[in-house]
């Protein structure tokens, strides 16, 4: 694990970067090209986080792919600046490709029926309002709420979703702001690992996340390329780097888009 003050990216990383032909920048939103946002709709980019984004696209020397736990109809409005880029929603089941192109991976039947009963427990439980219902998933939120009115949300959901724990394929785990019961694959490592599939084996890859869905990303990326943690606050990761957002986020976009001749 890495110390707190481990936040210093290798220069070889950028060396190897200058010097690839090809290149691939992953990236979380929420947390890490994002502030959280009580409204997740108004979870905006920081400023400098599109321009930088889009000069390294326009380079062609470097993909660049968003993967998150949002659908992807959630997070495209926050990417229309960004016509060229890759986005794998809801951790990886749906697939929005560079040229445009959908797909969702199928969902077995049980599973399905498995949230479905899921969500009408949870809204029996007057938390209709906090959930968040994706392919293959069920979010519940509680950002913004007080500490009391918190616990009550949090202690809620889990009576609700605990029972579904043990059914075949489903998994309940935290994130920061809530609780999640969604499929176990595909994840956030599933994605990452379909993309390195399609990569050139000697291209300099890179992924920055900050949640605790991010660590299967990191250790599937660990053993070909650089894993950044982007958080205020330093915690325990699989990651290999620390970066605090916004303005050691923003320096590494910077710096990646300089190597890239951007």
């Amino acid at each position: 694990m890495l110390p707190p003050s481990a936040n210093t990216i290798p220069s070889t990383f950028f060396d190897q970067l200058r010097n690839a032909a090809e290149s691939a920048l992953l990236l979380d939103y929420d947390g890490t090209l994002a502030p959280f946002q009580t409204e997740r709709d108004r979870a905006y980019p920081y400023p400098e986080v599109m321009p930088l984004l889009k000069r390294i696209l326009n380079t062609r020397r470097s993909k660049v792919a968003i993967i998150s736990g949002r659908s992807i109809a959630d997070l495209r409005p926050f990417l229309d600046q960004l016509p060229a880029v890759e986005i794998w929603g809801s951790h990886g089941i749906e697939h929005f490709s560079a040229d445009g192109t959908y797909s969702q991976t199928d969902i077995p039947a049980e599973t399905t029926t498995s949230l479905a009963n899921a969500v009408s427990l949870l809204s029996a439980s007057g938390l209709a309002d906090r959930t968040e219902i994706k392919p293959g998933g069920i979010a519940v939120h509680w950002r913004g709420l007080s500490t009391d009115a918190r616990n009550a949300v949090y202690s809620a959901a889990h009576d609700c979703l605990r029972p579904f724990m043990l059914r075949p394929g489903l998994k309940l785990l935290s994130f920061e702001g809530g609780v999640e019961l969604r499929v176990i694959h595909p994840n956030k490592g599933d994605a990452v690992s379909a993309i390195l599939n399609r990569c050139d084996p000697l291209a300099t890859v890179a992924y920055l996340g900050d949640d605790h869905t991010d660590e299967a990303a990191f250790r599937a990326l660990n053993p070909y390329g650089l894993t950044i943690l982007v958080r205020h606050e330093y915690r325990a990761t699989n990651a290999q780097c620390w970066l605090q957002p916004p303005h050691q986020l923003i320096h590494f976009l910077q710096t990646w888009a300089e190597c890239v001749g951007a």
